[in-house]
């Protein structure tokens, strides 16, 4: 092929194909996102440029992230940012890449919180990570302070800049601490988490997409089964609610029973429950605090 036959719409064709024999997930999708990030124009521009001739130097650039997605480096970090929630968040190797499943916490918390009162609110978002949660919240809750927490300097930094980003930054205080262990001197009105619950023994199941690139620490929980850091954080979470106050947590379909359970042991809590996502598994454990 000579070099002007590589329009836009080849490279798509060619390039889809080739991460379909890699058995790689959504293989148009990951081809359209990095040929974008290769020519510095949006995804949606791609289709009315099918024709167009690329030249070498955004071949060569090209190439380099697709052999890259092929090694299993996720496209969220080779274009250093995902959507999530309808915005979009900047990511790298020292945040998880937000998923569809978180979006459901947020959903939840949403839920549970009075968007369209004049009431200050203070939210805390647990192992923030990129922010993702926590700038959402602040978004769809303008009259809401968060404390945005993770025990990751590198990763805190990262939600700054998304905060900034989407000009939620002066509402969001950012603290580095192992869980809740330096959230003193505020009561919560909702306490917030998608915390790491992936067990050791799972490990060796997940994608090699997935523990090879992103963050171990944020990813595995403590205990045998993966749970013991949820556990902890529900401890650490009851003196720190306001009466009344909700805790929302992220869990593995696998730990929603026996969590559930151990909330259901402590008398503060008023009540407690666990919501199903769109594929059906226990997703979001939350519980309210006695008033």
């Amino acid at each position: 092929m000579t070099e002007q036959e590589w329009t836009i719409g080849r490279l798509l064709s060619w390039t889809a194909e080739f991460f379909g024999q890699k058995a790689i997930d959504n293989p148009r999708l990951a081809a359209e996102v990095l040929l974008a990030n290769a020519l510095q124009c949006q995804r949606i521009d791609l289709y009315t440029r099918f024709e167009e001739i690329v030249n070498e130097t955004v071949r060569t650039a090209f190439r380099g992230l697709v052999k890259r997605h092929s090694g299993g480096e996720p496209v969220a970090y080779l274009v250093g940012q995902r959507e999530f929630y309808s915005l979009a968040f900047t990511v790298n190797s020292h945040v998880l890449i937000p998923r569809p499943e978180t979006e459901h916490l947020v959903g939840e918390t949403l839920d549970r919180l009075p968007a369209k009162s004049t009431q200050p609110l203070q939210v805390c978002d647990v192992g923030t990570g990129s922010g993702a949660i926590a700038v959402c919240l602040a978004k769809y809750l303008p009259q809401a302070t968060i404390t945005a927490i993770d025990i990751c300097p590198e990763a805190l930094a990262v939600a700054l800049g998304n905060a900034e980003k989407h000009r939620v930054a002066d509402r969001i205080h950012f603290c580095e601490s192992d869980l809740l262990s330096q959230a003193n001197g505020v009561l919560f009105d909702a306490i917030v988490s998608n915390p790491p619950y992936i067990s050791e023994a799972e490990m060796a199941d997940v994608p090699d997409s997935v523990k090879k690139f992103e963050p171990h620490r944020a990813l595995v929980g403590a205990g045998t089964d993966g749970g013991q850091t949820t556990r902890n954080l529900i401890d650490q979470a009851l003196p720190r609610l306001k009466p009344g106050g909700w805790l929302l947590v992220e869990t593995s379909p696998m730990l929603a029973a026996t969590l559930k359970s151990y909330l259901e042991a402590q008398s503060q809590w008023k009540s407690s429950g666990v919501v199903k996502d769109t594929a059906g598994h226990p997703r979001v454990l939350w519980a309210q605090k006695q008033l």
